[in-house]
């Protein structure tokens, strides 16, 4: 297949009238999109409402049913990602999809279609030398890639694509693993390059200030179909909020409520872990938690966050230290959530919290089926009163499903996450863990999801919140500590410091989190 475009010329692309379908749900019903030359495109939308089908068959992931596409006002037809490819069209998935034991240098050679059997390495690199003097991003080709940042391996990925001269960008939420000071320069960089044609840029986000920022246009998907277009920098959030969502319009944020905070709830004193390789991942970590706080744990993933949570949750054992719930010595078994009423919304709940083949109601009995009144005499369990319960909780919780009896795994991501809640949340809580609740949901998820949580946190108990958005760290905690190299930093009021501070310190630019009072 022969590319239609220059090199380093930014193509335009159209979709006319798209449609797909799975069985009896239409995915795409009749889009059609435009995105102009040189142009940085939002495509915006709630989880469910096309966006991913869309690029999917713009990548050659799916074949549409229906419908045409154009690149610079030519038809084209691709069957599979390599014609994507060859057409210039190229994407940045939500997750890395480098290498992480080659080096930066490998990663891009490996990346060729013309790649010979026995490399010439000298001559490559020459080569790559070459090809970097052109471009905006500096990444160290020799470093193996598991050791660069999350900014660097997201410039990488980019990096890629322009290697092997993609000028047509697909980017499925780039800036979810990013501080905000590197999101701001890879978005600039690109923003730039668009200005001056070299690249086209279609940008899947959730984040407002980004689409406002960075974007001069946006598209809006809502159940499938094509709801509307405008310049990015004349509509408001509030618009575009009310375009996604319809009659619902913009959540406000979660209202925080004044809390009697009584003493620690949940400390951690000198926690440490190992990782799968053997090696240290949380050190010697201790921190005191309320109630009726909420501590924000902000980092980019890699720093030891993921595994302190499987500790917590009992899927990790400790090496090290000893976790205390109201100053009783707390082991995380099902006996002990139950009797210290904890509870937990895990990342990743696909592969954490849920049994993706069970249904609905099923997966929200998990912490009741063995209690009245799901649990009958002589030990019986009871289907009718663990359906009912699904049923409840289902319409209390906003549980957009099919069916009470239909398996979770056929759910929205955000559907998941609030079956997840409405199972955690059913009860009464004392403490509350969560990971990354609302990574890369549509806001009205998002809006909800963080309501419960404070709802949980206006009522006394004490939070956990690890996540790597900055936005969601300041919009609902009391306090924020900084987790890096398995290590945390002393929390700070979240009055006292702002993103930027809080950026560096993830960053690895400074030591302090805030130059100014600190908390309480």
């Amino acid at each position: 297949m022969t590319k239609i475009f220059k090199t380093f010329r930014a193509p335009s692309l159209e979709t006319l009238h798209m449609s797909k379908s799975f069985g009896r749900n239409k995915a795409l019903d009749d889009v059609s999109l435009k995105v102009a030359a040189g142009s940085f495109h939002a495509l915006l939308g709630e989880n469910g409402a096309g966006k991913s089908t869309l690029v999917k068959c713009m990548m050659g992931f799916y074949e549409a049913d229906a419908g045409q596409m154009m690149i610079d006002g030519q038809e084209i037809r691709i069957h599979s990602p390599r014609d994507a490819q060859a057409l210039g069209i190229g994407m940045v998935y939500q997750h890395f999809t480098l290498v992480p034991c080659l080096t930066a240098a490998e990663n891009l050679v490996i990346s060729r279609r013309d790649i010979p059997m026995v490399i010439n390495w000298k001559s490559e690199r020459q080569r790559l030398d070459a090809f970097m003097e052109t471009m905006p991003f500096r990444v160290r080709l020799d470093a193996q890639v598991s050791t660069l940042s999350a900014g660097e391996k997201q410039k990488l990925e980019i990096i890629k694509l322009l290697y092997l001269d993609q000028r047509f960008l697909i980017l499925d939420e780039p800036t979810s693993v990013l501080t905000p000071a590197e999101a701001d320069e890879i978005l600039g960089v690109l923003g730039e390059m668009a200005l001056r044609r070299e690249v086209t840029v279609l940008m899947i986000s959730h984040k407002f200030r980004e689409v406002k920022a960075f974007c001069d246009s946006f598209t809006v998907l809502r159940r499938g179909r094509f709801v509307g277009a405008g310049d990015a920098r004349r509509v408001n959030a509030a618009e575009m909020s009310s375009m996604m969502i319809g009659d619902v319009g913009m959540r406000p944020p979660a209202t925080r409520l004044k809390t009697i905070q009584d003493g620690p709830k949940l400390e951690l004193r000198g926690v440490s872990t190992l990782g799968d390789e053997g090696r240290r991942v949380v050190s010697d970590l201790s921190l005191k938690l309320c109630s009726g706080e909420i501590l924000g744990i902000a980092g980019v993933s890699g720093n030891g966050q993921s595994a302190l949570i499987e500790v917590l949750s009992g899927q990790r054992p400790l090496s090290g230290g000893e976790i205390k719930i109201n100053g009783a010595p707390f082991e995380p078994t099902r006996r002990n959530f139950d009797r210290f009423k904890v509870f937990g919304l895990p990342e990743e709940p696909m592969r954490n919290a849920v049994v993706p083949r069970m249904s609905v109601a099923e997966n929200i009995a998990f912490r009741s089926f063995d209690k009245p009144p799901v649990l009958k005499r002589f030990g019986l369990m009871s289907s009718a009163r663990m359906r009912q319960r699904g049923m409840e909780l289902i319409q209390q919780f906003n549980i957009h499903t099919s069916s009470p009896d239909a398996p979770i795994e056929t759910l929205s991501g955000g559907n998941v996450q609030r079956t997840v809640l409405a199972r955690e949340l059913s009860g009464e809580v004392d403490i509350l863990i969560v990971a990354n609740p609302c990574f890369g949901l549509d806001f009205a998820s998002v809006a909800d999801i963080r309501g419960k949580i404070m709802e949980c946190r206006n009522r006394g108990a004490a939070v956990l919140l690890v996540s790597e958005d900055l936005d969601e760290i300041f919009e609902m905690s009391d306090k924020i500590s900084v987790m890096s190299a398995g290590k945390i930093s002393d929390p700070v009021s979240t009055l006292a410091t702002d993103a930027m501070r809080i950026g560096k310190q993830i960053a690895g630019q400074t030591d302090e989190i805030v130059a100014g009072p600190q908390a309480e």
